[in-house]
């Protein structure tokens, strides 16, 4: 009988993901056995379960892994920077289920809940990727599951307008990716990441330079990088804001670090072409992302722009190529996705109080009314500035120093005036909270609505770790220095 090789495979490598996977298997499956009362009770307790699982199965992993190593035939990669990263996605997941608690789906909970799983398992494994292969596999996996979860709500025109602008836009940045790994592979022969790097002297320089900057093009998308941004504002004001909370957290960290394992790890020897192109699309993120925010009245939209600034900041340590901005991306992402899935928070609980979109008026007199939420709110938006006690201070700090170490103070420059026109529309939101008379809108019937304590946990989880990625930054900052220490940068 001929036997076919199979490869040894390490099941604790992909440990989270399974985990992951497990839980949407029991939120697809049980639910249509249980009581209509039960379900949204089993299926969060479930999803909530799983994320503290999967988040415990990645830190034992980050602490008994010293070296990477190739698991599956060298598909991924075990290494403490999957494992940070992987740490990241599903805590932004465990916040995203406190958000959805009390969100109204009516006969698609179990679902719902079905592929926040699904994409945070696809997140998990695309962050680990080690070849072409399960790179483009792994985007594929979690983002058809987020195509579905922005049109989930079916009842709403505006979700079903996001989740099919979503589809086709993100369908062409997947083509793109798609078609530059061929190029890579057509002028390499190889699709593993180092066995890219060591082929890259013999192969044909022309196919694998446009390979490499349509596959940048595809991961742009991804993250949110002007001019690629076109899809974000429309999506994230459309889809549901608990699936808008997960997006602009848990994708960008998926996006970044892969892009920086992968062009780190397969083209070192372009490191001349690639970071030029990174700190172009810097300039253009930070410049769309904050002239357009300035004009916005809608919250969701703003924050949107805001995310498309943020991945302008995210890129820029990606783009000097040196351990110091490997640090300063892992550390970003840490406050950045906690800051993220908070702000998008405060703005469900607003929604759900007004019925409505929230608009900078919407958010009217919310400092008086909802003081936790209101403090919070203000946390998150001078955090989002770069201003203590939010980690983000210390983040973008390392980012601008990993620039000036570079010898690209002028990168540095543009990251400062960016900020500082930021300031303008974040202090816009706190204005709006407490010096903004609230509008007088009628009572619904019954009283208002109860206060709603998975979110509120959440936003509190939420502050805590913005608040104390500043007061433990060093702490922080050894993990992140320990999970990039497996990459050999080109600078």
């Amino acid at each position: 009988m001929t036997k076919f090789p199979t490869p040894a495979i390490d099941w604790a490598a992909l440990s989270p993901e399974l985990i992951l996977l497990g839980g949407a298997a029991l939120c697809l499956l049980v639910p249509l056995f249980l009581p209509d009362g039960w379900r949204r009770h089993f299926c969060a307790f479930v999803a909530a379960g799983c994320f503290i699982g999967a988040g415990a199965a990645a830190i034992l992993l980050f602490h008994l892994d010293d070296v990477g190593v190739g698991v599956v035939a060298d598909a991924i990669q075990r290494d403490r920077l999957a494992e940070l990263a992987q740490i990241i996605v599903v805590g932004s997941g465990l916040l995203t289920v406190g958000v959805s608690y009390a969100y109204v789906l009516r006969e698609r909970i179990g679902e719902y809940y079905t592929l926040l799983l699904t994409a945070a398992a696809g997140m998990c494994f695309f962050v680990a990727a080690s070849n072409l292969m399960t790179m483009f596999l792994g985007l594929e996996w979690f983002s058809i599951s987020l195509y579905i979860l922005c049109a989930i709500a079916v009842e709403e025109l505006v979700s079903l307008e996001a989740g099919l602008k979503y589809l086709i836009v993100g369908s062409f940045g997947s083509a793109i990716l798609l078609f530059g790994s061929a190029f890579v592979y057509g002028a390499t022969g190889k699709i593993g990441f180092e066995e890219i790097a060591a082929a890259s002297g013999t192969a044909d320089h022309l196919f694998l330079v446009v390979g490499l900057a349509m596959i940048i093009v595809g991961l742009a998308f991804k993250a949110s990088a002007a001019p690629f941004h076109m899809w974000t504002p429309d999506v994230y004001q459309g889809a549901p804001t608990p699936v808008t909370a997960f997006m602009s957290a848990a994708t960008k960290v998926a996006a970044l670090v892969l892009t920086m394992r992968l062009l780190v790890t397969a083209f070192p020897s372009q490191d001349n072409l690639w970071t030029i192109a990174l700190a172009v699309i810097v300039c253009i993120s930070l410049a769309w992302g904050n002239l357009a925010a300035l004009v916005q009245t809608d919250v969701k939209r703003m924050l949107a722009y805001s995310s498309i600034s943020h991945a302008g900041f995210l890129l820029m340590p990606v783009a000097v190529g040196t351990s110091l901005g490997g640090r300063a991306l892992m550390y970003y992402l840490i406050a950045y996705a906690a800051m993220s899935t908070g702000s998008f928070a405060v703005v469900a609980a607003r929604e759900r109080e007004l019925a409505r979109p929230v608009t900078f008026d919407g958010m009217a007199g919310l400092g008086w009314e909802r003081p936790g939420l209101g403090a919070a709110m203000t946390l998150f938006m001078f955090g989002f500035i770069g201003l203590p006690p939010a980690g983000l201070f210390i983040g973008k700090f390392y980012a601008f120093s990993a620039a000036v170490d570079r010898g690209w103070a002028w990168l540095a420059i543009v990251g400062a005036v960016a900020t500082a026109v930021s300031i303008y529309y974040y202090l816009g939101i706190v204005r709006a909270m407490y010096f903004q008379p609230a509008q007088v809108r009628v009572a619904p019937a019954g009283g208002s609505p109860p206060r709603d304590v998975a979110l509120g946990t959440s936003v509190l989880l939420s502050v805590v770790v913005t608040i104390g990625s500043f007061v433990a930054a060093q702490p922080l900052l050894d993990i992140a220095r320990d999970a990039v220490a497996t990459l050999n940068f080109p600078h």
